[in-house]
Parts: C-alpha cells; structure tokens; sequence
C-alpha cells in the first residue's frame, strides 16, 4: 500500500508540476505579443532618435539643425565633374585701364653709374604699371543760401530754398542712400553704421538719426513698393513662404510673395490667412502659386496651386531613413524623373504627354498603395498627400512653372541673416521699413542693376540739385 500511495503522490506532483508549466506557458504566450509590440515600438523611436530632423531631411532651417547634416542627404546628386573651374571656363584678372585719373611719371635724374645730369636726356618709355586704389572718404557741405531782390515798383522778391531743404542743418541725399544700403543690403545694425560714418567717412552721427534717415527712405520708397505689390497681383507665377522673427521682443511673422523679377515682402503680427487676406483680399486669381504645405497657403484663392518637391523630398529621405521605406525611394524617384522631364528641351507642359500620363499613373498607384502598418511617418505622409494630390505634378501642366518654392526661401532668408546679426527688430515701425526696402532691392537685383545706384535715385526724390 505504501508504494502504491508513493506512486501516486509522485503522480500527483509531477501533474501538478505539468499544470504548472502549462500555466506559465499560457502565460508566456498573452506576454509575447504584448513584448513583441513593445520592442516594435521603441525600434520605431529608436529609429527616430537616430535620425534627427535637420534641414537635409525635413523643412527646418539649416540654422536650426541640432546636428550636421550627412553627406548623403543631400538633395543634390554628384554630377561626376570635378571640383573648380570646368575646361572653357573663362578666368578674370585685373586689366589696365585705358583712362587712368592720375599718371605719375618716374624718370631718372642722374645717372647711377657716374652721377651726371640726365634733365637734359630725352627718356624713352619703359613701362607701366597701375594701382587701382579709392580717394579719402570725405563728407562735403553745400550752403544754400537766399536774398531778396526789390524791384522799382516796390515788390520785394525773395529767393526760396531748393525743394528738400527744409531744415538749417540736415543729411542728403546720398547718405540717405547709403544708410539704407548698409542697413538693408548690407545688415548693418545701427551702431556698425554709426561707426562707419565716423570712423571712415568723418561724420558724427546718432543712432536716433540713422532711424531718421530709414524712416525717410522708407517714406520715398513707398511708391516702387506699391507698384512690386500691383505687379504680384497680376503675375501668372508666384512663389510664397514665411518665417518668423522677433520684433520688440515679440514672435512676429515675415511673409514674401516672389517671382523670377519681383519681390514683394510684408511684416505681419500673424501666420494665418488673416496676413493673406489684409495684403491681397481678393488673393491671386492669375497665379499659379507655389508653395510649402502650410495649411494657410491652402486658402489663398489661385488659379492654380503647385506644392514645393524639395519640402518633399526632404520628407520621403526622413522616412526612408526612419522606415527603410521602399515607397519612399520610389516616390523619390518618381519627383526626379518629373523633373528630368520638364527639363527636356522639347517638352511643352501644354501639349498632351504620354510621359507625363505615365507619370501621373505612378503617382496614382504610390498614393493607393496599402503600406505596412509599422511605417506611421509614410501613412501620415501620403494620406496628406492624397488630399492635394492635384497639385504634386501641377508643373508639368505650365511652362516656365518651378516645381519647387526656393525662390521664396532665398527672398525670406534675408530676414534670417538680418536677424541673426542685428538680434532682431525694435520696433514695428522698424520692420516695416526693412520689408519696404529689402522688397525694393531684391526686386531690382533681379532687374540686373546696380543697387546703390538704384537707391540713389529713389533717395534723389524731392531733393535739391
């Protein structure tokens, strides 16, 4: 009885033992799915943490890049040649001038081997060298001065001063001119300003002044900024960006509307379409609009809309190198081959194209394509685009249509510069100005012309002869 009862003590524990297994078994497997997910997740935020956004692969500013783009991110691709100057290229130097201001003659007086008197020898030209040098700055001062004149019928009859001078003592024209160019053109802050202007050319001046001085330019520079912003509004091509700067301490925002021969800029306390509509209430009905995927942009009424591909494309190299996304390489591919094609020389983007049918096919089939769950950032990517996917190959409908907004970042990347060296703006009054002006010289930097030249003329405006 005793091993009978031993046998099935053993049996007993050993069952036990086997519905013990089977418990932590059941247990492992609800466990398993749960862990698995967990270690999906944190790959995906792994993979995040790796790949920082930066301005290789996202739409921030290289400025605000928290670590160094990698080579490879770049948007530009190796063109196999080397680097410098390419065979042909033509190279520049200095080269004499035919009409110098100034020649200075070095003839021997005596010899220097016996030491006789050569006044009296005929000197045979040996030859020439020139330095290009720039005279003394200096400030010069007019004085204008009236009299009175009575004529024998007893009128007496006063001069009058030239239109412009209106105090006993001002500043002129040109250096109106030149404190705007190195205001605006050049990002001055007030006080290097102040400092050129006594140190370089003489003149003592205050800071309170020099905000004269802009506050005068802007005045006449007015009607040429008038005139950029009809212009825009009538353009069949506009491209449109923003970005933010401090103005008295405050966020306030910098919104550019541009085209291959104008820009025109404006200061706004806002970043939604309230600005829009304030600068252009009737928006742009001529214009194809190109622009980043700001929502705001969105309701700007256009004839048409295309959305930046270098935004995107910068997008689809994040996702691949977060996901390893092979939509992603093909979606890139894709923007590439779109642009080799509205580069061909015989295309023309208002005639019917098999090639761009093909094209818009596979954007069709990129855009439907089920996509593996695990890849958030790619199915967030394309149900965005699927809701604009009209105006992702909007280009290759035009002529002479960018596919993508970089017009728009150089135009507002001054602000950035301006920012950047001067800390920002003190008033609204003095971002304002700066708009005003930086909106007159990038328009007449596209024009080709010389900006100081140009400034000179619009400070010219109401000023003596």
């Amino acid at each position: 009885m005793s091993k009978n009862s031993d046998l099935l003590q053993s049996i007993i524990a050993h069952s036990e033992k086997q519905q013990e297994q089977i418990s932590a078994l059941l247990e492992q497997v609800e466990v398993i799915p749960v862990l698995l997910k967990r270690i999906e997740n944190l790959e995906q935020e792994l993979a995040i943490y790796k790949n920082k956004k930066n301005s290789g692969n996202s739409h921030i500013p290289p400025s605000s890049s928290l670590n160094t783009p990698k080579r490879n991110q770049s948007l530009r691709e190796k063109s196999g040649k080397k680097a410098g100057g390419q065979p042909g290229h033509e190279g520049s130097s200095l080269s004499f001038s035919s009409l110098p201001d100034k020649i200075v003659t070095h003839v021997p007086q005596y010899c220097c081997y016996c030491g006789d008197d050569l006044q009296d020898v005929s000197s045979v030209p040996l030859n020439q060298r020139q330095v290009i040098d720039i005279p003394v700055p200096a400030v010069s001062c007019t004085e204008h001065q009236t009299f009175a004149k009575t004529c024998p019928c007893g009128m007496i009859n006063k001069g009058e001063f030239p239109e412009g001078v209106t105090s006993n003592v001002q500043y002129g024209s040109r250096i109106e001119a030149l404190t705007a160019y190195l205001n605006v053109r050049q990002y001055m802050p007030y006080g290097r300003i102040q400092e050129f202007f006594g140190q370089i050319m003489g003149l003592k001046i205050s800071q309170g002044g020099i905000v004269g001085l802009m506050d005068r330019f802007t005045e006449k520079s007015l009607p040429m900024y008038q005139e950029i912003k009809n212009r825009i509004q009538q353009a069949t091509v506009v491209g449109t960006d923003e970005t933010g700067a401090k103005v008295n301490g405050k966020k306030h925002w910098f919104w550019t509307w541009q085209n291959q021969s104008l820009t025109f800029i404006v200061q706004s306390s806002s970043r939604g379409y309230q600005t829009i509509q304030n600068t252009f209430p009737l928006g742009l009905p001529n214009s194809v609009l190109i622009h980043d995927r700001w929502a705001t942009h969105f309701q700007c009424p256009a004839q048409d809309r295309q959305i930046c591909l270098a935004h995107l494309l910068r997008d689809l190299n994040y996702i691949h190198q977060v996901h390893k996304s092979k939509w992603a390489l093909s979606f890139k591919q894709l923007i590439k081959n779109a642009m080799t094609l509205d580069n061909e020389p015989a295309y023309n983007g208002l005639h019917h194209s098999f090639a761009r049918n093909k094209l818009e096919g596979w954007l069709a089939d990129l855009l439907s394509q089920q996509l593996p769950v695990k890849h958030k950032l790619a199915i967030t990517l394309q149900k965005k685009l699927r809701k604009i996917s009209q105006n992702i190959l909007c280009f290759l409908h035009y002529n002479s249509i960018p596919c993508d907004n970089n017009g728009s970042e150089r135009a507002i990347r001054n602000i950035k510069v301006k920012q950047k060296i001067s800390g920002g703006f003190r008033s609204t009054q003095g971002a304002d100005g700066f708009a005003v002006i930086r909106s007159v010289i990038d328009t007449v930097i596209k024009s080709e012309q010389n900006v100081f030249y140009a400034l000179s003329l619009i400070a010219n405006l109401g000023a003596p002869e």
